[in-house]
């Protein structure tokens, strides 16, 4: 049988050095946490085809595939279901202000300093901002020998 995992993406909004984060509520995963605008990748979909239906679906956003950069991937270890990897891709410009088009699963939206981020963001988004800022392609979260594979202590 093929090793399989779940495919998401996640979009970085930054301007003038803070990140656009919403409000997890009613879903059942990470409620009441701090998120970057996500979601899952549908049959048939590719990545960036995903991330620009994702943020007008959560955010009211029209990107353009041009104005889409991967800006990193986390591959995250699921000790309760299957790994899923996670593309990140930053939005270079878009057109409007991001609202919270789905307020049945989000509470609240809200720029952060991006150096300030809130203490409650979801870790999977957190990993990819921190990598991200750090110029990180590629990470790995939650994995058991994730210590081993970075050199962290």
């Amino acid at each position: 049988m093929p090793y399989l995992n779940h495919v998401d993406v996640h979009l970085l909004l930054v301007r003038d050095d803070q990140i656009f984060l919403a409000r997890r509520a009613n879903t059942g995963y990470a409620d009441g946490l701090w998120n970057l605008p996500s979601g899952k990748l549908d049959p048939g979909e590719d990545l960036i085809a995903a991330v620009m239906r994702e943020a007008n679906e959560e955010v009211g956003l029209e990107l353009e595939r041009p104005a889409m950069q991967l800006a990193t991937v986390v591959h995250k270890h699921a000790p309760d279901g299957p790994a899923r990897v996670g593309t990140f891709f930053l939005a270079t410009r878009w057109v409007g202000e991001p609202r919270n088009a789905e307020p049945h699963k989000c509470s609240e939206i809200a720029w952060f300093p991006i150096d300030e981020l809130p203490d409650d963001v979801v870790p999977y988004s957190r990993a990819g901002i921190e990598q991200w800022r750090r110029g990180e392609s590629f990470g790995l979260l939650d994995w058991p020998h994730h210590r081993l594979a970075t050199g962290a202590a």
